[in-house]
């Protein structure tokens, strides 16, 4: 199973991601909550960026981290493996402990000033839509990997457990950050289980008490556990300020200030 899946992996994920990222952008422009000024240019800016990060990954690490997974399967390593679950429980619980570990990972880089300026490219979009959800600083993507590598070696998630991982948090991603108009009450069913756009959307708020809650990105349940949940942001969704004060220029959002702007 394991060798099926790093031989499927790449085709796996991206179709999964394009697949889903057009459904997303075209939802969005039929029944948007805020509407998106030039979303193809944003597009292909975010792709750009994204992409970049994807390759400063390759180039850093020659394993991973579904292939540790597959080596994790293949050694018996890792707590999940030495506590000898059966297959099912370990790819579940694997999926389930990276999620917690994301969200944690999230929560550091709002709190330590170094990660803080590589992430704060994400946030210093001016506005909330599907393709916000790749627009991270290559740095950034570079380091999440070896975090969520170092996560998976230690907790031996088997490679099934890791590409769904994977997948689930693109998904997610694509989702959370969509400007989409959903009916109210199953918006409240959803976030109970997942992190919605409504719920997700207040993070990028420009008020910093905002923008320091609701770090979830798959599962809701971490926000209301540790503290971090805020139901409604202080203003209407529709008009709500997104982005960072000190980022808001035009000229501030083209891919060269983008690259450039943790080192500013």
């Amino acid at each position: 199973m394991g060798d099926w899946l790093l031989a499927h992996e790449g085709q796996l994920r991206l179709g999964v991601f394009f697949g889903l990222f057009t459904v997303l952008a075209a939802l969005q422009a039929w029944r948007p909550l805020r509407g998106v000024r030039a979303p193809w240019r944003r597009f292909g800016r975010h792709l750009l960026l994204a992409l970049l990060g994807s390759a400063l990954v390759r180039l850093l690490f020659p394993l991973l981290a579904v292939a540790v997974g597959a080596a994790a399967d293949a050694r018996d390593t890792g707590l999940l493996q030495w506590l000898a679950l059966p297959a099912w429980a370990q790819v579940l619980a694997g999926v389930v402990l990276l999620d917690l570990a994301i969200y944690w990972q999230h929560r550091v880089f709002h709190r330590v000033p170094l990660l803080w300026r590589l992430h704060r490219m994400h946030h210093s979009d001016t506005e909330f839509e599907v393709s916000t959800a790749i627009r991270f600083h290559p740095l950034e993507i570079a380091l999440s990997m070896l975090i969520k590598i170092g996560v998976v070696a230690v907790l031996g998630v088997p490679a099934a457990g890791v590409l769904l991982f994977e997948i689930l948090l693109n998904a997610s991603a694509l989702f959370s950050h969509a400007d989409l108009r959903l009916p109210a009450a199953p918006e409240r069913l959803l976030r109970s289980v997942l992190v919605t756009p409504d719920m997700h959307r207040i993070h990028h708020s420009v008020l910093v008490a905002e923008t320091n809650s609701n770090y979830g990105f798959c599962l809701s349940v971490w926000d209301r556990l540790f503290a971090s949940y805020r139901a409604r942001a202080a203003s209407d969704d529709r008009r709500m300020p997104i982005g960072i004060e000190r980022f808001r220029e035009a000229h501030e959002q083209s891919w060269w200030r983008l690259l450039g702007q943790p080192f500013r």
